[in-house]
């Protein structure tokens, strides 16, 4: 559901990133504030599983369209709304930048309609109410189906509402409503039950990594480590083996503008999409996640892998440069000054 620069006009675009900044930070001061720790490595290493996972499309059967894993509801599970919000602007962002996935221009919209619905709607509509009294598979399951459909929803939603607004009259609001919705309906049914298949996993080898998980339900098979090095084992062979065999069918997106327009992109001219363009060409080091002038596999394979150590290397870094656990370390000072004055 990567939104083109070319759906979205200049004022749109900011006002996009205006909000989607907003809630970013916000979401730095929540974090602050939580000063859990044990986050950061989940950050890093689940920000690159969904990163990985997201160069997998998968096809929609009788439809000759495909979708792929958003990933917000996933994240939420684990880390909360506000650590995952921030895990899923670090791949978004670095899928732009990097792989030119997803216009610079359209980023403010590509976080809002990717990440805020699965991390804060799927959170507070789901995932807390059903888990509070305690987790278990079916709630699991039901959360993760209900959570994904919604954010989906709400987000293909969204795309035609920031395209209506932006004057692109190829795209009759209508009609790009009809052929959204029931598209990403399946696309969000789908990524549910990928959802419930990992959030099933962790739960059944170490629940109290889930949010209102703990170890007295059921006892922790793994630790957190191996766990951690199981998820990340499966980040390399998804983003260096699995993409390989992504479908090649259109995603939703591109799916309903064909159906409406007969071609998969609209083309927009004006000196703030030359710019955004000429940004990318220069940041893209791997333009559609390849080797630029060639198609070998090898490149896909080169970025995915590439792409998820990068993920992780940005949020546990970006954890320090932000210092979310500064206070921590200020009250940590301050025992340690008490103790040498006894």
């Amino acid at each position: 559901m990567h939104m083109a620069d070319a759906l979205v006009s200049p004022q749109i675009g900011a006002a996009m990133y205006t909000v989607s900044a907003a809630a970013a930070i916000y979401s730095i001061k929540k974090v602050q504030s939580e000063n859990d720790l044990k986050k950061v490595p989940v950050m890093g290493v689940m920000g690159a599983f969904v990163f990985a996972a997201q160069m997998i499309n998968f096809t929609i059967p009788g439809t000759g369209s495909s979708g792929h894993l958003c990933g917000g509801m996933l994240l939420t599970a684990l880390l909360g709304p506000y650590a995952s919000f921030l895990t899923m602007i670090t791949i978004l962002l670095i899928q732009c930048l990097m792989f030119a996935d997803g216009g610079l221009l359209a980023l403010g919209c590509n976080i809002w309609n990717m990440a805020f619905y699965g991390c804060f709607l799927g959170y507070f509509l789901f995932w807390k109410p059903f888990m509070q009294k305690g987790l278990s598979k079916r709630k699991i399951m039901s959360a993760s189906v209900l959570g994904c459909i919604l954010s989906l929803q709400l987000g293909a939603l969204s795309v035609t509402l920031e395209t209506y607004f932006s004057g692109v009259t190829a795209l009759p609001f209508r009609a790009f409503v009809l052929t959204m919705q029931p598209i990403h309906l399946a696309i969000g049914f789908i990524e549910g039950l990928i959802t419930s298949a990992v959030l099933l996993f962790i739960y059944e080898n170490r629940p109290e990594l889930l949010t209102f998980g703990n170890s007295s339900e059921i006892q922790n098979r793994l630790s957190r480590k191996k766990i951690l090095t199981v998820l990340g084992i499966c980040t390399v062979l998804i983003g260096g083996c699995l993409s390989l065999i992504a479908s090649q069918y259109p995603d939703g997106l591109e799916w309903s503008i064909e159906r409406l327009t007969g071609s998969e992109e609209i083309t927009a001219e004006n000196s703030a999409y030359e710019t955004a363009a000429k940004v990318q060409e220069k940041t893209a080091l791997f333009p559609d996640y390849a080797f630029s002038h060639s198609d070998q596999a090898i490149g896909t394979s080169f970025s995915g892998i590439l792409g998820s150590a990068i993920v992780v290397f940005v949020c546990i870094g970006g954890c320090y440069l932000f210092r979310f656990f500064h206070s921590r370390f200020r009250e940590d000072q301050t025992h340690r000054r008490d103790r040498d004055h006894e």
